[in-house]
């Protein structure tokens, strides 16, 4: 839940990536790297400050993950996003981490961004399309659909990768029987006090799961309660 620097001080990309290497939070080349290469500032609301270390307002009752999140999702998922994986995002919001994703599994691999409210899923269409992954959204080795994610994708199940982005109340069950074994789901869990957990799926189906971090996240709800607020 921290921030690690606010203000305007960082207006690019590239420093807003060294900042997170800086301070730990990136440990990885590979994390930098694709980092470096989706432009974060494609997928926030014109006139939003993209690279301070701050989730941001996009409308619907719905937010944008600080850096710092992003970062460490990506490094807990690193090794369940090689190329060829397959990786579900659920509650994609502007479509920032759909588009990491896509990068990192590449055109031979499959990612899907999965989003309640259609005018956020046609938003982050438009974003990828100007970003690194528009190719894989050509060629189809990328999609985004408007369904209740708390459902998950079951037609490209099973998933190396699942990324939730708002918190559940507890894990739903789709997506841990849309998790492939040996696979990994990052998802927030909770209701006032949030713990980012890391589920793993053993290759006999066993699930462990950890408390990596405590987190605030939007809740994982229905269309319905999220625009009521």
């Amino acid at each position: 839940m921290e921030q690690y620097w606010s203000g305007s001080a960082v207006n690019r990309n590239k420093g807003m990536v060294e900042n997170l290497q800086q301070y730990g939070v990136i440990k990885s080349r590979k994390v930098a790297e694709i980092m470096e290469t989706i432009d974060r500032g494609l997928f926030v609301p014109n006139g939003a400050q993209p690279y301070v270390d701050s989730p941001m307002l996009i409308g619907y009752n719905a937010t944008i993950s600080a850096p710092h999140m992003h970062a460490t999702c990506l490094q807990l998922l690193e090794e369940n996003l090689q190329p060829g994986m397959r990786a579900l995002d659920v509650g994609s919001g502007t479509g920032y981490l759909t588009a990491c994703f896509a990068l990192m599994v590449g055109p031979q691999g499959r990612t899907i961004g999965v989003e309640h409210i259609p005018e956020l899923v046609s938003f982050s269409i438009q974003n990828i399309e100007k970003s690194a992954a528009a190719p894989q959204l050509k060629d189809g080795s990328l999609s985004v659909y408007v369904t209740d994610g708390r459902q998950g994708w079951p037609e490209f199940a099973p998933y190396d990768a699942i990324h939730v982005g708002a918190a559940a109340p507890e894990i739903p069950q789709a997506l841990i029987d849309q998790l492939k074994p040996g696979g990994r789901m990052v998802i927030p869990v909770g209701t006032i006090f949030q713990d980012l957990k890391v589920v793993d799926k053993n290759s006999d189906g066993a699930i462990s799961i950890r408390t990596e971090t405590s987190v605030r996240y939007v809740p994982l709800t229905s269309k319905e309660a999220q625009l009521q607020g």
